[in-house]
């Protein structure tokens, strides 16, 4: 796989997508394909935010396709109430990007439904919307699901006897598990899809170590885990350059079914996009099964299609 950049994505027009999350890495991954022609929905909690997303955006790219569409993963109303738009509004999707996530707050905190705040947001949220999405995407031209996951995978395991941290809380150890989450829930989906014939892509990406706002808004700017990313700050890439891996998994012909793609460089921490490690724990059928039954008792989805 050469070098793939910015000009490397196909043109986007005629092809719609949402993306989860509207600063850092989900304002890079809009914006490029708001640049490419797609239609564009970002979706996040924080309207305030959002609406200046969409002018910085709007800014740069004057004839961008892009609206703000309301969406809290923290609640699983919220999370159901945006699919119900989606459906009443429009009769297809070609893309959706579950990205919006948040790390390791210093203290455990639940979301609205009492889930562990890193598991309900990063991963059970966009289980449900997901879902909820699936008869827009059986629809679409070519449909892709990419999910966000990360390096924290690779330590990761899935606590099925503490799930929502209620005995042990572990800020790093249950955002690795939110992540490994996401990545076998990307490769579950796909052998759904493959058996059921929903006809999606679903990969998953990783954007290495990208400059965001992720840290400190999550253990805080003095945290030992940010003075850590300081020291480490060489080795890192901008957040647009995270985004690449996300773009590469949404856009382009050489992106795989089931295939998880990260930077290319040391670690996978920075450098152009290439498929990524996945570790065993992350490939077991088994346990991919179990979370799915599990996430669909604890969300109250199905993915029933169309």
């Amino acid at each position: 796989m050469a070098d793939w950049t910015f000009s490397d994505i196909p043109s986007q027009r005629g092809r719609s997508a949402v993306v989860t999350g509207t600063g850092g890495l989900g304002y890079e991954t809009a914006l490029a394909l708001a640049r490419a022609g797609g239609e564009v929905i970002l979706a996040g909690r924080n309207p305030k935010k959002g609406a200046a997303s969409l002018a910085r955006i709007e800014a740069l790219v004057p004839a961008a396709d892009i609206r703000f569409e309301p969406l809290d993963l923290a609640s699983l109303a919220s999370v159901k109430a945006f699919g119900e738009r989606m459906l009443g509004r429009r009769d297809s999707l070609d893309v959706l990007i579950n990205n919006a996530g948040v790390m390791t707050p210093p203290k455990r905190e639940t979301t609205s439904d009492g889930f562990e705040l890193q598991f309900g947001v990063n991963y059970l949220g966009h289980f449900a919307l997901t879902a909820h999405l699936l008869p827009l995407l059986r629809k679409g031209r070519d449909p892709r699901v990419v999910n966000l996951s990360s390096l924290a995978h690779r330590s990761g395991t899935i606590q099925f006897d503490d799930l929502q941290a209620e005995r042990r809380f572990s800020p790093w150890r249950t955002y690795q598990q939110s992540k490994l989450a996401m990545l076998m829930f990307a490769l579950e989906l796909q052998r759904r899809s493959d058996a059921q014939g929903w006809g999606l892509m679903s990969n998953a990406a990783h954007p290495g170590y990208a400059r965001t706002d992720l840290m400190a808004n999550g253990p805080g700017p003095n945290s030992p885990l940010v003075m850590l990313g300081a020291l480490l700050r060489p080795l890192s890439q901008s957040a647009a350059e995270g985004a690449l891996p996300t773009l590469f998994a949404a856009t382009s012909p050489a992106a795989v079914k089931g295939g998880y793609y990260g930077p290319g460089g040391f670690y996978e921490m920075k450098g152009p996009p290439k498929p990524a490690k996945i570790m065993p724990q992350a490939k077991d059928p088994k346990v991919a099964a179990r979370l799915w039954e599990v996430s669909e008792k604890l969300t109250g989805t199905t993915f029933g299609g169309v």
